[in-house]
Parts: structure tokens; C-alpha cells; sequence
């Protein structure tokens, strides 16, 4: 066999290898992700619902039955040595009809500076009170903060102590950690889509996730329909 012949049977031999891992990999990627949606949406559920199980601490059903659309960051990271920094994944999803839309998968990160040294695990709930909110959220990136319309909201059964300013904010922020679930201006954190997560679980960005034609619940991935179905468990207009 001449080495021409050798060199052809080998280039084929490394084609068809690559062809077999190539098709191992990618089931095994959109598995990967699939996972990651549920685990993404079954935490923000049980975060949630921990939270508004709360007896007396809870966010004001008021408040709730009001709000466009809901944001759950579980477990974000805040760690610190002079500078500090946070990284976090979570879910956002808007009001549709009587129940809410598929959640689309955002990122939260952000940082600060100062005399700081420690770590700490937070959840973060917001709520976007109207449709301005909700489209800020879906910019390329947004600085929590950076708009006049978000302020810590309120806790409790009782809402009538809160202010107007409060009561007409865009966005309203909360905070857990160490059990204590408050009302906290969370300023420097940047809320972006991840739009590698979204696209590989529907096909599309966190816009039409959240805008578009919504989604029936039949019609969802079952790896997400469990926050849809804990948000509307508390609030359905």
C-alpha cells in the first residue's frame, strides 16, 4: 500500500471518529442543559415558596397580586476582600392571562468596593411592578440601582406603612440570608439574559421568552414548569 493510500484511509478514519464523537456530544450537551433549566427552576421554586411560607415575614399579597413579573436569585455568591463581588444565576417570569409565563434564565453579577472581607450566600427576589420594569430587565444589561424606580420593598402582612414612592416603584427588592428575609436595596448588581440557556432550552432569547406569544404550561418543558405553578400556588388575577 503506497503512502498516499495510507495517508486517505487515515484522514477517513479521523473524520468518521470525530462524526461519532460529534454525535455523543451533542445529546449529551442539551442533557446537560436540561438539567440546568431544573435546577435553575425547581430552586427558585422552593426559594420562593420558603420565603412566602414565612408567617408574618412574607412579601405583602398586596404587592404580589400588583407585580408584572417576578424574579427569584437563589444562592448568589457575595464574597469579599477589599473588593468585593456577586455571581448568581436565576429565573424571571411575567404575568400571562391567569398564570405566568415559561421562566426565562438570567445572570446577576455585580460588584463594590471598600473595607470588606467575607463571604455569604443570598436570595434575591424582585418584583417588576409594571411593563417599564420588565423591558429595563430585558436590556442587554441591567444595573440594579441605576434607575430611581428600585427600592427595598416592604415585608409583612400590612403594606398601608409603606410610601407612595415605594407603592409606585418599578421594581421592588428583597434580600435573604442567614433566614432573615428583608427588604434590600440591592445597588451595582447587573441583571443580564443568558441567552445560552434560553436558546438551548426554547429555541429563542429571554425577549421572546417573556413578550412573545406566551406559553402554555402543556407547552413548557416539564423542567420549568414548576416555578409557573409555585408563582401562581400564591398570586393569580
Amino acid at each position: 500500500m503506497n503512502f498516499s493510500m495510507q495517508g486517505t484511509m487515515t484522514e477517513a478514519v479521523s473524520v468518521a471518529i470525530l462524526l461519532a464523537m460529534s454525535a455523543v456530544s451533542v445529546p449529551a450537551q442539551k442533557e446537560s442543559r436540561t438539567q440546568d433549566s431544573a435546577r435553575h427552576a425547581s430552586t427558585a421554586a422552593k426559594t420562593f415558596t420558603e420565603i412566602m411560607n414565612v408567617r408574618d415575614r412574607a412579601i405583602p399579597k398586596e404587592l404580589l397580586d400588583k407585580a408584572e413579573a417576578i424574579a427569584v436569585f437563589p444562592g448568589v455568591i457575595k464574597a469579599a476582600f477589599i473588593v468585593g463581588g456577586r455571581g448568581g444565576q436565576g429565573v424571571i417570569s411575567k404575568r400571562v392571562g391567569r398564570g405566568w409565563s415559561a421562566p426565562a434564565f438570567f445572570n446577576l453579577s455585580g460588584g463594590s468596593f471598600g473595607v470588606q472581607i467575607g463571604a455569604q450566600k443570598n436570595d434575591y427576589v424582585f418584583l417588576i411592578m409594571n411593563d417599564e420594569g420588565v423591558k429595563g430587565l430585558l436590556e442587554d444589561k441591567f444595573e440594579m440601582g441605576g434607575e430611581a424606580g428600585v427600592v427595598a420593598g416592604p415585608v409583612g402582612r400590612e403594606v398601608a406603612a409603606s410610601t407612595n414612592p415605594t407603592l409606585d416603584a418599578g421594581i421592588l427588592s428583597y434580600s435573604r440570608s442567614k433566614g432573615a428575609f428583608i427588604g434590600a436595596a440591592l445597588k451595582g448588581a447587573v441583571i443580564s439574559p443568558d441567552n445560552d440557556l434560553n436558546e438551548a432550552i426554547y429555541g429563542m432569547k429571554a425577549t421572546q421568552v417573556l413578550i412573545g406569544k406566551p406559553m402554555s404550561l402543556s407547552k413548557m418543558p416539564p423542567s420549568v414548569r414548576i416555578f409557573p405553578r409555585t408563582l401562581a400556588r400564591y398570586s393569580i388575577r
